[in-house]
């Protein structure tokens, strides 16, 4: 695993670490952790679904009126996607899920206070702008897993999600008909309100601290981690991932060049090693550099020659998934709303829009399939 230097020290790197560790109590930990801010983020788009019928019936709200209440939930998640990367990538993981968990909670709490539509959308807008952090969450969960399992608990992951659509549609069913729509935003705000009350306790990721260059940091977590597994580190001395290259580059040409040397290719060799050093205090800045980089410089880089097509084949991908997904989700209600009968407008906007919540409960449990049969894929 390690690579003995000319002084004989071992090196590894966070991603050696933690698959010598494993998989453990620690890991289990992250992902409760994780799969709770996993299920407040389903929780607040699973709501949709229940709020936009019932605020339409009490404030008279057209039909576009109503589907403004979802869009600006998905254009705040358009702006809140771009600029949480770039706070995580520059400030820190945890700095990320935490800003995201206080607009999040925040947000949606104050919705359901707001006194008139414009308020509403403008709390629901904020909420999405913090549910856009989600995948921050997700990446810092996956950068504690070893490697080879990161497949498979990324399936297990996003079982969370399931679980947050069908407690969603389990409240909406018990308070909707009792107690109206303020107390479902109200209590599904509450997910991410926990995700505050444990973040004193949740860790750095050791890989976004060695990329920063604070490997002591990182290390220090990693002991932390070994401790909880009831494991041990790699000995050596932990080093980043562009550090180990180097080395390994270093030692192979040196490997290479060992037999059948002369005085002046030894000199030669010198040379190499010093200029050698050079380039590592280099790179070292421009790692630096490159991990602080702006968000205009990180979509550049995906849509380089060398990432374009495999940025746009996942962007294609994600988008039909959202798109159907998401469709299908905010369909269910208009289909179990008892008003999908052609009347007139007049009729229609005379009734009350009542939801069967016990079907819409029961098709939430259909969404639980899909991480299954991955698992068993």
């Amino acid at each position: 695993m390690g690579i003995k230097s000319d002084d004989e020290k071992q090196t590894y790197t966070v991603d050696e670490a933690i698959v010598t560790m494993g998989f453990g109590k620690f890991q289990l930990c992250v992902l409760a952790y994780a799969g709770m801010g996993w299920i407040s983020e389903a929780m607040e788009m699973m709501l949709l679904s229940f709020v936009g019928p019932a605020v339409q019936s009490l404030w008279h709200l057209s039909p576009n009126q109503e589907s403004l209440i979802t869009s600006v939930v998905f254009a705040g998640m358009l702006v809140g996607a771009y600029s949480w990367g770039i706070v995580s990538d520059n400030f820190g993981r945890r700095k990320g899920f935490l800003i995201t968990a206080i607009v999040t909670s925040a947000a949606g709490l104050l919705s359901a206070f707001a006194p008139n539509y414009y308020l509403l959308l403008f709390f629901r807008c904020l909420v999405g702008l913090g549910l856009g952090g989600g995948p921050v969450l997700a990446s810092w969960f996956l950068e504690f897993i070893p490697a080879p399992n990161r497949g498979f608990w990324m399936v297990i992951f996003q079982t969370f999600w399931t679980v947050g659509t069908i407690l969603e549609a389990g409240i909406a069913w018990l308070v909707m008909p009792r107690l109206g729509w303020r107390w479902l935003l109200g209590l599904s705000a509450f997910p991410s309100s926990l995700l505050l009350l444990l973040y004193s306790v949740t860790p750095e990721s050791p890989r976004y601290l060695c990329l920063k260059g604070r490997t002591a940091e990182a290390r220090h977590v990693l002991e932390k981690i070994a401790k909880i597994n009831g494991t041990k580190l790699p000995s050596g001395n932990l080093v980043s991932d562009w550090e180990h290259e180097l080395q390994n580059k270093s030692l192979l040409s040196s490997s290479s060049n060992e037999d059948d040397t002369t005085p002046t290719e030894m000199e030669r060799d010198e040379d190499s090693i010093s200029e050698a050093k050079e380039m590592k205090s280099e790179d070292s800045t421009s790692t630096l550099a490159n991990s602080n980089m702006g968000g205009i410089t990180a979509l550049l880089m995906l849509l380089s020659p060398e990432l374009i097509k495999s940025t746009l084949l996942l962007w294609l991908v994600f988008f039909g998934n959202a798109f159907s997904y998401y469709g299908l989700v905010l369909l269910t209600t208009e289909l179990n709303n008892g008003q999908n009968k052609c009347v007139s407008n007049e009729l229609q906007s005379g009734k009350s829009r009542d939801i069967n919540y016990g079907d819409v409960f029961i098709t939430s449990f259909a969404v639980s399939w899909a991480p299954l049969s991955s698992c068993r894929g």
